[in-house]
């Protein structure tokens, strides 16, 4: 069984194909998801997928790049949507010094309000965080994320960041950048994850894995990751599957019933 724990099945990018590309990852055994919604149109998708789909939890939030259309009404829906009750996390937020599509201190400030949410609503958090690193480890330290959790969303960096945010407390998700050829220290870092601690991802339609690079990812890829991380860390695929799935189901609070993912009480 597969969790992809990170995906946006809920963007255009799918409008043409949504049921077929959702059939195809249940073939390919995925049997949990969570949409990450991260503006007004995205959240409002995955908020009807969820309902509709039992096997569909949301994590909701405001990316980095829209962080400069972050305000009070923003804010308002985003509380109003996260009340839902097959929310599971608060995310994608973070920092993005790639993009750079809003200023740095703007990015922060809704960064750290988004912290201050996931504290208050007892729901881990999801960080995007793209050439900004040590800027995402200083504020996570000063907010004390270790007293909710959450995820280093699709990483990317040197085994020595990895053990740095294991220290605060986070999840590790790995996504297709491991199973690229050039990112050898990606898939160094991965071998540092505690069992416990350790998620897959597709971050779809983004980062396609290999042999899938340089087209539209999709949630069945994430069978891919699955795979080279298994042989990664010399373990059986049928028991990293279930390690990571179990993982997914703990830190989202939920249980399977083996048909659908249901909120613990």
């Amino acid at each position: 069984m597969l969790f992809d724990t990170h995906t946006h099945l809920n963007v255009d990018d799918f409008d043409e194909d949504r049921e077929e590309t959702i059939i195809r990852a249940r073939h390919a055994g995925v049997k949990g998801f969570a949409l990450v919604g991260f503006n007004y149109h995205t959240i409002n998708r995955a908020k009807e997928m969820t309902k509709a789909n039992g096997d569909m939890v949301g994590i909701y939030g405001w990316h980095p790049t829209e962080a400069v259309d972050y305000n009070v009404e923003a804010e308002k829906y985003l509380f109003s949507n996260l009340e839902d009750d097959r929310v599971v996390a608060v995310g994608e937020t973070g920092l993005d010094y790639y993009w750079d599509t809003s200023p740095r201190e703007v990015q922060e400030k809704v960064f750290r309000r988004q912290l201050a949410i996931a504290r208050e609503f007892h729901l881990p958090i999801v960080i995007h965080n793209r050439e900004a690193t040590a800027d995402c480890y200083r504020i996570l330290k000063e907010e004390k994320v270790g007293d909710f959790g959450g995820i280093m969303h699709s990483f990317g960096e040197t085994p020595e960041w990895v053990e740095k945010f294991l220290d605060l407390g986070m999840h590790i998700s790995f996504s297709g950048v491991a199973t690229f050829k050039k990112t050898v220290e990606v898939r160094e870092a991965a071998k540092l994850v505690p069992d416990d601690k350790l998620l897959i991802e597709t971050d779809s339609p983004y980062l396609a894995p290999e042999p899938k690079r340089g087209k539209r990812n999709e949630s069945a890829f994430v069978a891919y990751v699955a795979e080279t991380l298994a042989a990664t860390r010399e373990s059986s695929l049928a028991d990293f599957e279930a390690q990571t799935f179990q993982n997914a189901l703990d830190l989202f609070a939920l249980d399977f019933d083996g048909q659908a993912l249901v909120k613990r009480k």
